[in-house]
């Protein structure tokens, strides 16, 4: 890891060392955690699931996940999809669909002193 990748990362070092403790254990029998999606992913996950595309929660995790495992050797389809990406926000800005940055951060914060609404939680349905 290379100085700046090791700053970058300097505030998440005990997640750091619980990957490296579970590792070996994570190989031979799998990895469980929980997951947070912000209610715009959370709504095109359960969407699919209502749809039949996946069974629930777990299973659209493990095909995105594995997805981007399969992905990852062909960086020059990811640099593709981000310039794609990068065009599309240009073209936004050109046609004025940007908003100012100091209403976007207002919008921000008062958003961030809202309170929020429990979040939803998926149970494992017993069959």
């Amino acid at each position: 890891m290379t100085e700046d990748e090791d700053t970058a990362f300097a505030d998440n070092y005990a997640e750091r060392d619980q990957a490296k403790t579970l590792r070996e254990q994570a190989r031979a029998g799998g990895l469980r955690f929980e997951a947070y999606l912000i209610g715009d992913q959370a709504d095109w996950l359960l969407e699919r699931v209502e749809r039949g595309m996946f069974l629930d929660p777990a299973e659209a995790v493990f095909a995105i996940v594995q997805n981007f495992i399969e992905m990852e050797p062909h960086r020059d389809l990811r640099d593709e999809l981000l310039r794609r990406m990068l065009e599309s926000s240009l073209e936004d800005m050109k046609a004025g669909r940007v908003h100012d940055a100091e209403e976007v951060f207002d919008e921000i914060l008062r958003k961030i002193a809202e309170p929020r609404p429990e979040a939803a939680r998926w149970e494992k349905i017993q069959r």
